[in-house]
């Protein structure tokens, strides 16, 4: 028998051992293979008036780093009953992408609802999207109705359960109608109404209770809200039979408590605990309560990133029995850029001229805000407190931002109340033992939004006589281009250089066996994902947990804003009809030649057409010699030597990629029609760190064939155009300046990228005709990954 029972536990002992392993396996696989995205977006300003443009940075997370795995964000706009108002997409750079959304004139909803992803977070618990409401001010407010407004109460034992004998502690939250925190005192009886401890809101309507449940009592909170009403509710019932895990904070550890039954089956008295964070394994070890109900330890942290640590205590058969999160503070996620102004125009239409300095030992992915003092601020939480907290949390979390504005014990120690009222469950800890891994519905975007497709319908001795795919791209602003794509063996065919914008027609012929195109049917862009027409999603809560301060500021704002509007479309007002202003000719030009991300933009500008000396120059970069600062240029014939911000500017012709210099250095001036040259950073071409130099061949006269005549087509969509923000220029002389000025948001810029000889950022805007302080974000992320969030006001 003595025999048999040792045999037994080395049985068990190896089976314990060899799920360790599998447990340790598949979390390395699920790091390595099936890494998470998170996602922040931060907005020009807190709320919008119908008919403005919401402008938005996103900043894309995988760990701790800015992520690599998506080249491709998707951010959809609905109403407030789940009606898809737009559908964009656009290019992931450095780990970020930036767009904007127009709101409709006739939207009568108080708010809109943005969700932003890539196509790799839809195969993992959805409910880890970026979602947000922002809201909407109607011209015509509506009245405030009432609303139920009876607070209520939540308990939650620390680690799941609580256990019959053992102590415990129970969090609790209290909020009202509205989701917003509420103050609740009272006591905790048992079923003979006996007061077995009081209840007491310590931060934000949160708080904690210990107790030692005993067999055949039930509890009940009786409290009293702020208006002093009574209330009641049921603490969860104690299980009979269990094993409970305690977490408290130590200086560079965490230590935990775990606690079995007396009578706990043998299953509970071997058991294993295990830390993760990112999905990565940080801690485990086995547990031996065989002899003894209660055990101490300590999980190192000094080492560990900044961020939520998941601690799970498993039975010997690997399944789970608790689980805590807690946060570990190591103080090394956060960085902070010197700004400030050099120069302060706080009266009318006032020069600024503001400085960014971060370390030169930081390469920073920026965006900064400036907008008028009054019209408030967001405080649903900022780029520190979503990427390090509330995207990995199921549940809402009031003003986050908190938790994150000083290192004292007493905001630690309130934000473990978070740790112990919101749920974090990424994994699924059945698949995991099982060794089961997710099902990838969507694979990653390893490549943009190129001209690509596949051709079905046709067999492989067929596809071989087709040769090349030749298109004839016309884009929304008739722009023509062509492309020549090799057919692969399994019918796709790519071009990586022609990146898409906007809508297009797409011509195309089969240039080995033409007659294919009747045999066969293409499809181009399969990697774009559909839109959803209409969601479902919790918005009984959202909006009102942001501030109305500064709310009335914006309605005024925007309302004479939506007047001069009306005014600049041809309004007739007192017998006086004012007419849009004429483009100048670079704008005329702009729109007739530049596309996509080359439209508009910060750039030098160069009108050939209208330049009778351009001809007498070598070469294009003979003619740029001198003309745009920081941008270097040595000329050695048609061979040149480029240098801006410490490396070279790309280089397109009619918007094609050009990787020879000697490709633009030779072409005839005569040739030329328009130079544009961005400075850096430049987006259009996903490497324009240091800008680029994009040039523009003459067109031919009006009686051109059209493009592609007679040959089939297919409607594509690339991606979501990029518009430019307007920041009017009040020391040049243009129209547009005769016009009043009461823009709410005075700069935006959401691509300030620096290096380590480039740390250095002056920027410059110009005030409007009433504001007369200023608020400034900026926001943005190293790539180290260390975050940083600064807001100063200037009055």
């Amino acid at each position: 028998m003595k025999k048999l029972l040792t045999l037994v536990l080395l049985f068990t002992i190896l089976i314990s051992k060899s799920f360790a392993q599998r447990i340790d396996s598949t979390l390395a696989i699920y790091a390595n293979q099936f890494p998470q995205e998170r996602m922040y977006l931060q907005y020009d300003k807190p709320a919008y008036s119908t008919g403005e443009t919401i402008w938005f940075k996103a900043y894309v997370m995988s760990g701790i780093l800015p992520s690599d795995i998506s080249k491709n964000g998707y951010a959809d706009l609905y109403d407030a009953d789940g009606r898809l108002l737009a559908h964009s997409v656009f290019p992931i750079v450095e780990g970020s992408f930036h767009g904007q959304f127009d709101i409709p004139d006739s939207i009568a909803t108080p708010f809109v609802h943005v969700k932003a992803y890539t196509a790799w977070m839809l195969n993992f618990d959805t409910a880890f999207l970026y979602e947000k409401d922002i809201r909407i001010l109607q011209k015509t407010p509506k009245p405030i109705t009432k609303t139920n407004n009876t607070p209520s109460v939540q308990f939650f034992p620390e680690g799941g359960d609580a256990v019959v004998g053992l102590p415990s502690k129970i969090a609790f939250k209290a909020i009202d109608g509205t989701g917003k925190p509420a103050k609740i005192k009272g006591f905790v009886l048992n079923n003979a109404n006996a007061v077995v401890d009081t209840i007491k809101t310590q931060h934000d309507g949160m708080g904690f209770i210990r107790l030692t449940p005993k067999a055949g009592e039930t509890y009940t909170a009786k409290w009293h809200d702020e208006q002093n009403a009574v209330h009641q509710t049921p603490l969860p019932a104690a299980k009979a039979i269990g094993a409970t895990l305690e977490i408290n904070a130590g200086d560079n550890k965490k230590g935990f408590i775990i606690r079995r039954s007396a009578d706990a089956p043998g299953n509970m008295q071997q058991l294993h605990i295990v830390g993760t964070m990112n999905q990565q394994l940080v801690y485990m070890a086995n547990v031996n309560l065989q002899t003894s109900q209660f055990i101490g330890g300590a999980i190192p942290t000094e080492a560990l990133p900044t961020g939520i640590l998941q601690v799970t205590l498993f039975d010997s058969n690997w399944s789970p029995l608790a689980e805590r999160i807690c946060f570990i503070n190591n103080k090394e996620a956060i960085f902070e850029p010197e700004a400030g102004f050099k120069a302060l125009g706080l009266g009318k239409r006032g020069k600024n001229t503001f400085e960014i300095d971060v370390p030169d030992t930081i390469i920073a992915n920026l965006s900064i805000a400036i907008t008028d003092k009054g019209i408030g601020v967001d405080s649903t939480g900022n780029i520190i407190s979503s990427l390090l907290l509330t995207s990995d949390l199921k549940g809402r979390v009031y003003k986050p931002d908190y938790y994150f504005s000083n290192n004292s014990d007493s905001v630690a120690q309130h934000l473990d109340l978070v740790m112990l009222t919101n749920g974090w469950r990424r994994y699924n800890w059945q698949a995991i033992v099982k060794g089961e891994f997710p099902d990838i519905k969507y694979s990653n975007d390893t490549s943009y939004l190129t001209f690509s497709g596949k051709i079905y319908g046709v067999t492989s001795s067929q596809l071989r006589s087709a040769g090349q795919l030749f298109a004839i791209i016309k884009g929304k602003d008739s722009i023509t281009q062509t492309v020549t794509a090799a057919i692969k063996s399994d019918g796709t065919f790519e071009d990586p250089n022609m990146v898409l914008f906007d809508s297009a027609k797409i011509y195309y012929q089969f240039i080995g066996n033409n007659n294919l195109a009747d045999m066969s049917e293409v499809r181009f862009m399969n990697n774009v994902l559909p839109s959803q027409k209409r969601i479902v999603f919790d918005k009984s809560k959202m909006v009102s947990l942001q501030d109305t301060a500064g709310l009335a500021r914006l309605r005024y704002l925007a309302s004479e804003e939506a007047r001069l509007k009306e005014l600049a479309k041809g309004t007739t007002l007192q017998g006086v009809t004012v007419t849009t202003k004429a483009k100048s000719p670079l704008q005329k030009l702009d729109e007739e030649y530049a596309s996509g991300l080359f439209q508009g933009s910060d750039a030098y500008q160069f009108d050939l057409t209208n330049d009778p000396v351009s001809n007498a120059y070598q070469s294009v970069f003979a003619y740029l010699q001198g003309k745009v600062a920081g941008l270097q240029i040595t000329t050695n014939g048609t061979n040149a030597s480029l240098s801006w911000r410490g490396g070279s500017p790309s280089l397109y012709l009619n918007e094609m990629p050009v990787q020879d210099v000697s490709q633009l250095g030779s072409m005839s001036m005569a040739d030329i029609a328009y130079i544009k040259v961005f400075r850096p950073p430049f987006m259009g071409g996903f490497n324009g760190a240091n800008g680029a130099i994009a040039v523009y061949t003459k067109k031919g006269g009006p009686s051109q064939a059209a493009p592609g005549k007679g040959l089939p087509y297919k409607n594509v969509i690339g991606y979501t155009v990029m518009k430019e923000f307007y920041s009017p220029n009040y020391a040049t002389i243009d129209p547009r300046n005769e016009a009043e000025d009461l823009r709410s948001t005075l700069y935006w810029n959401p691509m300030i990228l620096t290096t380590a000889e480039n740390h250095r950022i002056i920027l410059n805007f110009f005030n409007n005709d009433v504001t007369d302080a200023f608020r400034i974000i900026i926001e943005g992320v190293s790539k180290d990954g260390r975050l940083t969030h600064i807001e100063k006001v200037v009055e």
